[in-house]
Order: C-alpha cells, then structure tokens, then sequence
C-alpha cells in the first residue's frame, strides 16, 4: 500500500504549516488562553487559507476534499497548539450537514465554507458517559415547527458558535437506539440559554440549556449518522494529537541536548536515551494508528467503528505515555504555565478524554470482536 502524500496533500501541509509558524506562535497561544480562549478571529484566519471549506462540497462554496487532507491539516494545527474549533466547525458540522434537506444545506453550508458562521455538535449530556443513544434532550412538534427541551454540556466553543447541531428524541427512550432526530438551532433562539466556560487546554465550551427552542430539521433516524460525524472528529483528533506528540518530543529532545547535569548534556546519559527511544517508538506507533483511522472513515459502519475505537484507544496509551515521559524528562520547568510543553501536555489530556476515553473505547472494541478475537479466520 502506498503511503506517500500526493503533491496537492504536501502543498497544503506546506501551506499550513507556514501559516502556524508565522502567524501563530506560542506567545501569541498563550495570551489567547490567558484571556479566555475566544479564537473566532484565529478560526477567520483559517478560513482565509481556505480551510474551513476544506470538506464542504464545490456545490456550496468549498474545496470538497476527503479525509486524508483533513488529516493533514489538523496534524499541522496541532503541532502549533492552534485553540481554533477547527474540526468542529469545519469537519464535523459538514458531515452532519450533509444528510439535512436541500435548503437547510443551502443555508448553512457556504457560511460553514466562508467562516461566516461557526456550527457546532452539542451532543454530549451528563448522565451520558460517551453513549451516543443516550439521549434525554427531548423534541416536540408543534402547527409552527420544532420546539427542543433538554440539555447539552461541555459543547466546544459554545459560547462562539452561531449555530449548534443538537440530537434530541423524538421517540423512545432515554436510551434507545432509534427515535434520535437531530435538529439544528441557531444563536439567539428563543428558550436557549448558553453558558460559557474556558477548558483547561485554553479554549472554550459551554453548557446549553433549551426550553421549547425553536429548531430546524436535519435528520430522523439519525444515530447513524452521528455515529459517522463522530468518527469524523475521532479520526481528527488522532491526527491533532500525532501533531502534538511530535512537536513535543522535538521540544524535548532540544531540552535534553542543552540541559547539562555534571558538565555534560542530560542527551548523553544512557538511561534518559532509552526513556526518549521508547517515547519515539510510541509517536510512530500512534502516527500508524492516525493513517488507520482516516483511512477507515469510508468503510462499512461496524468495520469503521471498530476501526476508529482501536485508534482512540491506542492514542490514548500512546499519548499518556509520551506526555507523561517527556514532561518528567524536563523537571519540574515542564510543568510551568510559561513553558511550552505543559502546553501540549494539557492539550493531549483533552484529547484523550474527548469523544470517549481510552476505558470506554476499550470497552467498544471489546464488545466488537469475535469469539475467535481475530486470531483465526
């Protein structure tokens, strides 16, 4: 199989790659968290590379690329910590989009494509732990339309977004597999209340409550299809954090060839080389895992499910281990809010808990094997 890039892939991770060192650096991260976290005017920049239209079909204004190119792009934000909702707002709502009627998609998807609007998934609810068909939120329809009643928690970039993707029931359940419709709601409906928080890698969420909010149909039956959207951002997150373990280790294995301990650089001790060894057997592990997950997304749900959970599952081992080492190989500098490591470090730990942990994905892929566990056909 042929793992190379294609030119126009290259070229985009060149152009990606020379914004992040240009235009975002890590002082100018770090102010941004320091304030709170907004980075609509960040998501603007990205929009005028381009990428925000990255997977929005040519009908409606974007680039309609696949998911290798949106790979490409969320390793190269990441290796600058770039806080922006990227794959929220420029993969996942796509996607989601996508199945709603012709003019809801009309509507949204050339502001999705130009950034003039931010559209987030506002799926999670507390009693949920990860479970996509654990759905309380609940929808009504009336003689004038959709009204929604419920609540979303830890929605990212909440209190920035223009317009949310919320799944509510319709039928069944709380935890039911059908009757989850999804609806979406734009900033300012009536009954919509929208609290906003800073995360502890330096971005944004906020908690939504909704009471008879007017709302706007997408999709009945649609746990399907939120099961796709999130292996989207699952696949996005791989490869943010494959972007994030790099940066890191180059970040460490600088420190250790200009940290001196007895006259010499901590580089040359025998033991700390083995400990960075296993440390870079692990990113390229993870990197394997990444190109597993993007290209897994056009397969057969159960194949991609499957696929997608033991790439959470692996980058989650893959990303504690290399976090933890790298910042213990720094001392206690790595740790500091003024040094950039502790930076990633924190950004791995958010990626590890978003989108269903490393236990949960465990279990999913636990749940899909076969007697045999795959050893025998």
């Amino acid at each position: 199989m042929d793992f190379d890039f294609t030119d126009d892939q290259v070229s985009l991770r060149d152009a990606v790659q020379r914004w992040v060192e240009k235009g975002f650096s890590f002082e100018r991260r770090h102010g941004i968290a320091k304030a709170g976290g907004r980075t609509r005017e960040v998501y603007a920049e990205l929009a005028e590379l381009g990428l925000t239209g990255l997977a929005v079909p040519e009908t409606h204004g974007g680039m309609g690329f696949g998911a290798v190119e949106a790979m490409v792009v969320c390793e190269e934000l990441s290796r600058g910590l770039v806080n922006a909702p990227y794959a929220q707002g420029a993969l996942i709502a796509p996607a989601l989009l996508a199945a709603a009627p012709a003019d809801v998609q009309a509507h949204w998807l050339p502001k999705v494509a130009d950034a003039s609007a931010l559209i987030v998934l506002a799926h999670q609810e507390r009693a949920a732990r990860y479970r996509l068909d654990h759905v309380s939120t609940r929808a009504t329809q009336t003689a004038d339309g959709w009204l929604l009643g419920g609540a979303k928690s830890i929605v990212p970039a909440g209190d920035e977004a223009d317009a949310f993707i919320i799944p509510a029931r319709t039928a069944g359940a709380e935890t039911d597999a059908n009757g989850i419709t999804l609806f979406i709601v734009a900033k300012g409906a009536a009954g919509l209340t929208v609290r906003g928080h800073p995360t502890q890698d330096g971005a944004r969420a906020a908690e939504l409550a909704l009471k008879g909010t007017p709302a706007t149909l997408i999709k009945h039956d649609a746990l399907a299809l939120l099961d796709y959207a999130v292996d989207v951002g699952i696949a996005a997150l791989c490869a943010e954090a494959v972007g994030a373990m790099d940066q890191l280790v180059a970040i460490t294995v600088e420190y250790m060839n200009t940290r001196k301990q007895f006259g010499v650089a901590i580089a040359s001790f025998q033991a700390l080389r083995h400990r960075i060894a296993d440390v870079k057997m692990q990113l390229e592990l993870a990197r394997s895992m990444s190109y597993f997950a993007s290209l897994k997304l056009g397969d057969p749900p159960a194949a991609r499910r499957l696929a997608l959970s033991q790439a959470k599952f692996q980058l989650g081992q893959s990303m504690r281990f290399v976090g933890q080492q790298c910042i213990q190989l720094h001392g206690g500098i790595g740790v500091t809010d003024e040094y950039l490591a502790s930076h990633y470090f924190k950004r791995l730990t958010v990626i590890e808990l978003s989108f269903g942990d490393s236990m949960f994905h465990l279990g999913e892929v636990s749940a899909r094997l076969s007697d045999t566990a795959g050893v025998f056909a």
